[in-house]
């Protein structure tokens, strides 16, 4: 894989999860032209530096010992992925602090760099929480590969810290250059709610979670078909977003031990909340994680999940496969694992090639839900 060569360090980077023969780098040319903008304005070792969104550790791990190095994202692979690049490239792990989206990142910040999210509910909440945390003349600059970068960031900027400058295309990346101005205290429009008929519960979201206003239509065509157990099951909700499966299946389980995980901060925040909401003090496991990679083999009785197909900007069903993978290693033999997909991806033939029987629960014209068993 290329290095990412900047004025500040020659990198070598991988993504996360790690995967072999990997096409993908873990940065692009809009890391290296927010670098070398940094480079010309002058980087002090005394510069507070905040670097939002940094997909794998690029930037962060460009200015570890440079700077006083502050990262915040919402993905525990990002967090993962800047571990194991500083220590890949001899860097100490704490020459960054890192804090998880579902906190603030205290300041004040000298610097401010972003990669512009997908969600740009995120920015929005991201450029909420730096009012009051910039020191006098600070600078935020944010970066974006051009096909990813949507006019509502530039207004987003405008709106929450101040006029901006887009600079010119480089490489098909480009800079916003935002400069803060006084600006009235915001009032963050999230988190959002919704509510839910049967069950008949309320749903809380914070900025990141997926499917914000409403009920995903795949998890709608799920609801109706979760299986239900009288005994003391060991479940997982396996990328619980809002926690709505896990919390679903816990109230019609009274005796089943739940774990939710996901690998988004502000989704595992959103999933405890709507869980103390719906189920009080029942005792419930809630977690970032990389999937059920550290789940125990053969400690689960059963596994539900609403696979995603994304990973950022990337498309694909690599996540969903390896979410199957560890699903099968932490089931018990006879245990199951319950899914929805969108009948194109052929999630069916996939489970195949892992569990010893597959079979089609429910289907809409547009989605199937299945039960594999190990």
């Amino acid at each position: 894989m290329p290095l990412l060569s900047s004025p500040f360090a020659q990198l070598d980077l991988i993504r996360q999860p790690d995967q072999p023969n990997e096409p993908l780098q873990a940065f692009d040319a809009a890391d290296e032209y927010l670098l070398n903008h940094l480079h010309e304005q002058g980087l002090k070792s005394e510069t507070r530096v905040l670097v939002l969104n940094d997909s794998f550790g690029a930037l962060a791990a460009s200015l570890a010992g440079r700077a006083q190095v502050t990262s915040s994202s919402d993905s525990y692979l990002g967090y993962q992925g800047l571990q194991v690049n500083l220590q890949r490239n001899q860097l100490p792990a704490d020459a960054v602090q890192f804090v998880p989206a579902s906190e603030a990142a205290q300041g004040p910040f000298d610097m401010v760099l972003i990669r512009v999210p997908k969600t740009l509910a995120l920015l929005e909440e991201q450029l909420i929480r730096l009012h009051g945390q910039l020191a006098p003349g600070a600078q935020v600059v944010a970066a974006a590969m051009i096909k990813h970068l949507p006019r509502a960031a530039g207004d987003l900027l405008e709106q929450y810290i101040g006029p901006v400058q887009a600079s010119l295309a480089v490489k098909k990346a480009r800079l916003l250059l935002a400069t803060p101005q006084a600006k009235a205290v915001p009032v963050s429009p999230y988190p959002t709610r919704y509510r839910l008929d049967k069950p008949a519960i309320e749903l809380l979201n914070h900025a990141n979670v997926f499917c914000r206003e409403d009920l995903d239509i795949g998890t709608r065509a799920f609801l109706p078909h979760l299986p239900k157990h009288l005994s003391r099951m060991r479940v997982a909700d396996l990328g619980c977003g809002n926690g709505v499966l896990g919390i679903a299946y816990a109230l019609g389980s009274p005796q089943a031990e739940l774990t939710l995980v996901d690998e988004s901060y502000m989704a595992v925040q959103s999933a405890a909340e709507n869980w103390r909401a719906a189920l009080g003090e029942r005792p419930v496991q809630i977690r970032a994680g990389d999937g059920l990679a550290e789940q125990p083999a053969d400690s689960l009785d059963l596994v539900l999940c609403n696979p995603p197909f994304h990973q950022q900007q990337v498309v694909g069903d690599f996540l969903a496969w390896r979410m199957f993978q560890q699903a099968h290693a932490a089931l018990v033999t006879g245990g199951e694992l319950w899914i929805v997909g969108n009948r194109h991806l052929g999630y069916h033939a996939k489970l195949k090639r892992l569990f010893r029987g597959v079979e089609q629960v429910a289907a809409t014209p547009k989605f199937v839900v299945l039960k594999a068993i190990k």
